[in-house]
């Protein structure tokens, strides 16, 4: 069998991506943003500026938030990636951040949220008990339109607080 210029370009990659494995076929310019959105169509993580300005595209690549539209996809290859998708339970359960985003009204538009959701679960991850400050600093590299903030600080204390009782 004769390979095609187009089939010679691609790159085999696998993700494990919220848990599961995926081996895809990818242009070795695609970014790692599409490859989610577009090749295994998780559209919860969005892009905005796409020069890694906003923090909208913002994933959890093994255990670290990074900006999906500044990787290629053949960057990613053989890592563990959690994105927006990833944060509610097995049963359905909304994550303390998406329901502190809900109860606290850290949302308007929507579109920063999965970025902010992504963001902040690393600050929690890290720091169970953060300060409102330390929250303002966390979530400082990423860009809302709407919201002035403050709904989204009340989120991230709100779920904070939700997490460390079900810890005790």
């Amino acid at each position: 069998m004769e390979k095609t210029a187009e089939s010679s370009r691609l790159k085999t990659i696998t993700l494990k991506v919220n848990h599961k494995e995926y081996t895809v076929d990818v242009e070795p310019r695609m970014l790692l943003s599409d490859v989610l959105r577009d090749v295994l169509r998780l559209t919860g993580t969005h892009v905005g500026c796409e020069h890694g300005v906003c923090g909208a595209c913002t994933i959890m690549m093994d255990e670290r938030p990074v900006r999906s539209c500044l990787v290629f996809g053949v960057q990613a290859d053989q890592a563990e990636i959690v994105t927006v998708e990833g944060l509610e339970s097995e049963n359905g359960e909304l994550h303390p951040l998406q329901k502190g985003f809900w109860e606290k009204h850290g949302l308007q538009c929507g579109f920063c949220t999965p970025g902010m959701l992504m963001t902040a679960c690393h600050l929690l991850e890290h720091n169970p008990d953060p300060s409102r400050e330390e929250i303002r600093e966390a979530i400082s590299g990423n860009l809302c339109r709407c919201t002035g903030y403050q709904g989204i600080v009340d989120a991230v204390e709100y779920a904070a607080k939700e997490m460390r009782e079900r810890a005790e």
